[in-house]
């Protein structure tokens, strides 16, 4: 499978003339050859690979890293030179936007003869579309934190705080296996639910208010995201409203997924929903995002995007409505698309529940 992933390389060494290409964010290792730890430098040529790390990794590399050769090294760019020279590699790629100018001018002090050449988002681009064990990975952590909400989402009482509701939920998360949180959870009750990234505050939750949670899970380096609207106590006419709304527009853009649909396309469906109900200047941001390895990956789903959605694409939907001095409502699922359509990974109730 990680040789199938590095296979996707090949035409950089054809069109760029590259004889290597030096990655050293640690999700493009981690995506290329399976290593997990927090440090190391992969360097890969056509017909060859190296994973480069000091002593404290030696063993981890050893059980973790698949196709390439590790080496351990006191100084990584000695160990980088001697590779170019025992190589006779002379134009190496590097992924420009993870490489700070301080280590650029290093990299290019010990590889004084090596031409670097500046890659665009070609890792990006190859990790747009996942694999069947990414999605797999997707999927668990997915139905993992998905049951984790459902478990908590009764302690959603008049007097709790929004920070107790995110500390319940991570430690739920904990408990059922994940490795972490996948980013800081937003929990916004009442009228911070017009704040689309209200993170969960001290804020007391009161009777009658609606209350946002956007959360997700960490595990085996992947994440997962999903939002629900849900109500403390008997919500008001307008809040039902609106979150009837927002949920209609998910569900029509989802049922719109296929491959081959201009991701701009796909957010019109929820934004023209939106707009001819009224709410139309109070769904500012993009329908939706891929999700991966990290928690915003390509493809975006937005008016300005010209991607199209590709089978093995790993995407959210989260339509949402914000109403400044009132409140809001996002509702999300993150979903794959297949080559009959999609499948749905996220699986809380996207219902208005009553708590």
């Amino acid at each position: 499978m990680l040789k199938n992933r590095r296979s996707r390389l090949e035409p950089l060494f054809e069109e760029l003339k590259l004889d290597a290409v030096l990655v050293t964010d640690l999700k493009n290792i981690r995506y290329l050859c399976g290593f997990s730890g927090s440090e190391g430098a992969l360097l890969i040529s056509s017909s060859a690979a190296w994973f480069l790390c000091d002593s404290r990794y030696t063993e981890q590399a050893a059980s973790e890293v698949q196709g390439a050769e590790v080496r351990e090294c006191v100084l990584r760019l000695e160990a980088l030179q001697a590779l170019a020279f025992e190589n006779g590699l002379k134009r190496i790629g590097f992924e420009a936007a993870h490489t700070s100018v301080r280590a650029f001018r290093k990299i290019s002090a010990a590889l004084n003869e090596v031409e670097l050449v500046e890659l665009g988002p070609v890792f990006d681009d190859i990790r747009t579309c996942k694999d069947s064990l990414e999605i797999d990975l997707l999927a668990a952590v997915a139905k993992l934190a998905s049951q984790s909400l459902t478990a908590i989402l009764p302690l959603i009482q008049p007097g709790v705080r929004e920070s107790e509701i995110a500390l319940e939920l991570e430690f739920e998360m904990r408990r059922r296996g994940a490795d972490g949180r996948a980013f800081d959870f937003i929990v916004a009750s009442g009228v911070r639910g017009a704040m689309p990234h209200g993170r969960a505050s001290d804020k007391v939750i009161q009777s009658g208010e609606l209350v946002t949670i956007d959360f997700g899970a960490l595990k085996d380096a992947y994440h997962s995201d999903e939002t629900v609207t849900v109500a403390c106590g008997e919500p008001g006419v307008r809040a039902r409203e609106i979150h009837a709304i927002v949920r209609e527009a998910h569900d029509l853009a989802i049922q719109r997924v296929r491959p081959g649909i201009f991701c701009k396309d796909l957010d019109a469906v929820a934004r023209d929903h939106i707009r001819e109900h009224g709410y139309g200047d109070y769904f500012g941001h993009g329908l939706g995002h891929g999700v991966g390895l990290e928690i915003h990956e390509q493809p975006t789903l937005s008016p300005r995007s010209e991607a199209v959605l590709e089978e093995g694409m790993v995407v959210t939907i989260e339509p949402g409505i914000y109403i400044p001095g009132f409140g809001g409502v996002r509702i999300e699922d993150t979903l794959v698309v297949t080559a009959e359509g999609y499948r749905v990974l996220t699986s809380a109730d996207k219902q208005l529940l009553i708590f």
